[in-house]
């Protein structure tokens, strides 16, 4: 079976996962963060080498107050102790997204994950934090920019890769196959560049139940579509 290079995940149904199991919905979220320990585990186990997860994105500050602290909460104890599990597991981790929207101590908290686990060969493991795809096409085009009017670049040097080597996925290979949970068919503002030739698969597990046989039924659909990049096979 031909295993995806790059797997994205776009994490949804924590709170509806909670609410169906008479719980508030920061359950299903701590639930949901457990699941993704486990699929990073499973994923390199399968010999995926890139995984990534859509945890936090710039349109969940809308969320309830009391939801959006109970998440940062979350995410600051999983910077921690994902850490020590990331050097355990020889795991590099790497979080997309605008980090200056959030607290400076979360910020302080990526940096040190990132710098701890960023010589790791193992899983290469991002996760977009404070992410939205439209925002990192505005922030990339920024940075692009700035370089025309300080000289540095020119209008008619911007190529794709000029683009993308001002992405938050910088050096990171296009998505192969991008999975959405709990039956929602969209892509939501994920990856939006990143993913002009991703397979999609959409299925109605909930997050916190996405297991190894969800994903390999994933790989199998996967292992089913004919990709063409936009040109023709021979028969």
């Amino acid at each position: 079976m031909n295993i995806p290079k790059h797997v994205a995940i776009i994490l949804d149904g924590n709170g509806r996962w909670a609410k169906q199991h008479g719980k508030p919905r920061t359950y299903g979220h701590v639930q949901g963060a457990k699941t993704v320990e486990d699929m990073c585990e499973i994923s390199y186990n399968m010999g995926i080498q890139y995984f990534t997860v859509y945890a936090f994105s710039t349109e969940n500050w809308s969320r309830p107050a009391e939801e959006v602290a109970a998440l940062m909460k979350l995410l600051r104890n999983y910077m921690v102790n994902c850490k020590k599990r990331a050097n355990q597991n020889n795991m590099c981790v790497r979080v997309i997204g605008d980090k200056t929207g959030l607290d400076k101590d979360i910020q302080d908290k990526i940096a040190d994950l990132e710098e701890a686990t960023g010589n790791n060969t193992g899983l290469h493991f991002q996760i977009a934090i404070n992410y939205g795809g439209r925002d990192e096409i505005r922030r990339a085009m920024q940075k692009i920019a700035v370089k025309i009017k300080n000289g540095e670049l020119q209008p008619d040097e911007i190529t794709e890769q000029v683009i993308e080597d001002h992405l938050d996925t910088c050096g990171l290979p296009a998505p192969d196959l991008l999975i959405r949970t709990c039956g929602e068919q969209r892509i939501s503002n994920f990856l939006l560049w990143q993913n002009a030739y991703t397979e999609f698969y959409f299925t109605p597990v909930a997050w916190p139940d996405f297991s190894k046989e969800e994903l390999e039924k994933a790989i199998v659909a996967y292992n089913q579509r004919d990709r063409k990049y936009g040109g023709i096979k021979e028969e």
